[in-house]
């Protein structure tokens, strides 16, 4: 018992000391970075929307609101079948900055939000590229902001994670684990300080990057057939020399990801075997995760029948408990930080459990040759 009690709090308070690291270095303040100076204003926001007509108009007024910026706006409707583009048209009849143009069939291999974002920023003029999705909406200063920091801090591509806004049970308890993942296990601090591909991480809901740097990379071309530009996209960067950094968006931008509970399994099966989900890593995050928060919790409700009232016993009992502190932490902060969900915080071990059973049903499906459909593709 003892040696369990130890175990789960090495697995809970590594992360935890990792997570107390990064936290002040990825919450940026952008008050700063409003007022610094920005020699070349000039961006192309570029949006690939399929199926957005609920929410494009939002998404484009909340640019075109962009404080200190030269825009142009540029939205590819990727062949929707509903009333996007009727939508963006009503937008770039009264606002010239806005422009539309209409996607294609999907050429074999590539996915379709690769595709749509390597023909938006062909038709791109500016020196700035701002990838967007069509479910985020930006504060007035937050294009200027990610620009002025990626411009002083010469990153190659910077990712903002957006407040992520939750409605249903499995949104606010799954949807905040990017958080536990991000910071408690990426070092923040090595990863700015080399460009080792296996450092990548990023956020796919809003980029920024340079026009000749996006280019040196190799475009969306390189990533063409990935569903998950979080991940890849970054990658794709480092493995050329180039620098990433991630931030916290959560003043500059919000988005609501996913609309229903089934929405939230599917997008994380979708993304899950470009991530976690792979032979390499699913062991060793399993064990991570589930040792620093369910282990834990489960020592403490089997302890009337595994103490016996051995040896050790009652110190057995306050490491566990210490190490269940240790794992709820993390949640409890980002909760308070990031606005998130006090209920998913509250549940963050069933959380935690759900989010690894999805992993290593991603891994199952992808060795049984099965993909989930996202937006009627494959």
């Amino acid at each position: 018992m003892l040696v369990l009690a130890v175990g789960t709090l090495l697995l809970a308070g590594l992360p935890l000391l990792l997570y107390l690291l990064n936290l002040p270095l990825f919450c940026i303040a952008w008050q700063r970075w409003a007022k610094a100076d920005l020699s070349d204003p000039q961006v192309s926001v570029l949006i690939p929307a399929r199926d957005e007509e609920e929410g494009i108009g939002q998404c484009l007024q909340t640019v075109l609101a962009s404080r200190g910026v030269e825009l142009e706006v540029i939205v590819l409707d990727d062949q929707s079948h509903d009333a996007t583009a009727d939508v963006v048209r009503v937008c770039a009849a009264k606002d010239q900055r806005v422009q539309l143009i209409a996607g294609v069939e999907l050429p074999q291999g590539w996915n379709g939000k690769q595709h749509a974002c390597w023909r938006l920023a062909d038709r791109a003029r500016h020196r700035w590229l701002v990838f967007l999705d069509a479910d985020v909406r930006l504060a007035p200063d937050a294009i200027r902001c990610l620009l002025a920091y990626a411009d002083r801090r010469q990153v190659g591509l910077l990712s903002a994670f957006p407040h992520q806004e939750t409605g249903t049970l499995l949104e606010k308890m799954l949807i905040p684990m990017m958080h536990i993942v991000l910071l408690g296990y990426l070092p923040l601090l090595r990863m700015r300080a080399c460009t080792k591909p296996a450092y990548a991480a990023g956020c796919g809901q809003l980029f920024v990057t340079r026009q000749d740097l996006y280019q040196q990379m190799g475009t969306h071309a390189a990533i063409r057939d990935s569903r998950h530009d979080g991940i890849k996209l970054p990658r794709a960067y480092r493995t050329t020399g180039l620098s990433t950094d991630v931030v916290d968006g959560s003043t500059l931008a919000r988005c609501r990801m996913y609309r229903s509970g089934a929405e939230v399994v599917r997008g994380l099966l979708k993304n899950a075997d470009e991530g976690i989900a792979n032979a390499a890593l699913i062991v060793p995050f399993s064990l991570l995760l589930l040792g620093s928060t369910v282990a834990p919790l489960t020592l403490l409700a089997v302890w009337p029948w595994l103490s016996g009232g051995g040896s050790g016993g009652d110190a057995a009992w306050w490491i566990a408990a210490a190490a269940a502190i240790a794992g709820w932490t993390p949640r409890v902060v980002n909760a308070w930080r990031f606005k998130q969900s006090a209920v998913g915080a509250i549940l963050h071990p069933l959380a935690v459990l759900v989010f690894v059973v999805l992993q290593w049903v991603a891994l199952a499906m992808q060795h049984s040759g099965r993909r989930v459909r996202w937006r009627g593709r494959d």
